[in-house]
């Protein structure tokens, strides 16, 4: 019920723009989003690193609706891999193709996509282009110009997908992924769907999760593991040892702000870990998913409330 509850606030545009505008609002968006400028990512960034944590940096938007606000983010994406690429700092991007257009043209979408993986492409070391999984209805077209995309030879380790375990078509499409040895990140989901593409229990989602990490872990790919689930990297981390599968050949990845402990005691173990770092104005739905995903994250909303 809460998870419904604040996947539903994430989606009002009347409390979003009130929270957007609110000094309680930005001063606890801080616990999980780095700031507004492409300055605050890379300085949380830097720190990560020195920590031992890589980092993947996404300029928080969706659902874009003009060609302009769609060339400022194309921009910033620029000058993300650029700044990575100088400073020599161990970070990524995501994106998520509303936020560079496929609402407004997919063919504008797609060009501004493509420029970015050709510039991660062309850098040394190569970079990565993450291509963030939105709700269903862009399931198929998110999947379809990731594949177009890593199907560019000189494109080939430099884009990847995400697969979401509560998606019940998502076995088959890890399956067509891992055909052409495309990078993944597998998380759980946090948009609502209907019973019917979607899994509604915990214990169908966490199941699927973990026989969808198996095959990734057995593929010979490298891929992220987005969890913040405890029984889940036990698991991961109980299956690599048993399998013989190097440390150095998958990656956890958790969210900025979220369980920080277990971040660095994974580190400390030795396992890689990925931190994602959003940044930007648009911050209110990713919170609220972020809410609706771990309950704790509510108690941290509520404590921070109360503080006069």
């Amino acid at each position: 019920m809460l998870r419904a509850l604040f996947i539903s606030l994430s989606e009002s545009r009347s409390l979003r723009s009130l929270a957007e505008r609110s000094s309680i609002g930005q001063r606890i968006s801080g616990r999980f989003v780095a700031g507004t400028q492409v300055e605050d990512a890379l300085r949380v960034t830097r720190r990560l690193n020195e920590a031992g944590l890589s980092v993947s940096i996404d300029n928080l938007g969706e659902n874009a609706s003009s060609v302009e606000e769609v060339q400022q983010s194309a921009r910033l994406y620029e000058q993300l891999l650029s700044e990575i690429s100088a400073g020599g700092l161990n970070a990524n991007v995501s994106l998520k193709l509303t936020h560079m257009g496929l609402d407004v043209d997919p063919k504008l979408a797609y060009s501004q996509v493509s420029a970015l993986v050709d510039r991660a492409a062309s850098v040394q070391p190569k970079n990565f282009v993450r291509v963030d999984m939105e709700g269903s209805a862009y399931t198929q077209r998110t999947l379809d110009i990731v594949h177009e995309l890593h199907s560019v030879p000189q494109n080939r380790g430099c884009v990847g997908a995400v697969i979401q375990s509560y998606m019940r078509r998502s076995e088959d499409d890890v399956t067509k992924l891992l055909t052409h040895g495309i990078r993944i990140r597998l998380c759980k989901g946090a948009y609502k769907e209907p019973a019917e593409i979607a899994f509604q229990a915990k214990s169908e989602v966490d199941s699927n999760y973990l026989r969808l990490m198996k095959t990734l872990l057995k593929s010979g790919v490298y891929h992220g593991l987005a969890t913040h689930d405890e029984k889940i990297i036990r698991e991961a981390k109980t299956f690599a040892t048993g399998e013989g599968i190097p440390k150095d050949t998958f990656e956890f990845q958790m969210l900025y702000g979220i369980r920080r402990d277990l971040q660095h005691s994974l580190v400390h173990e030795g396992w890689r870990v990925r931190v994602y770092v959003p940044f930007g104005t648009e911050w209110y739905p990713y919170m609220m998913r972020r809410l609706a995903e771990r309950p704790a994250n509510v108690r941290f909303v509520m404590r921070n409330l109360l503080r006069n």
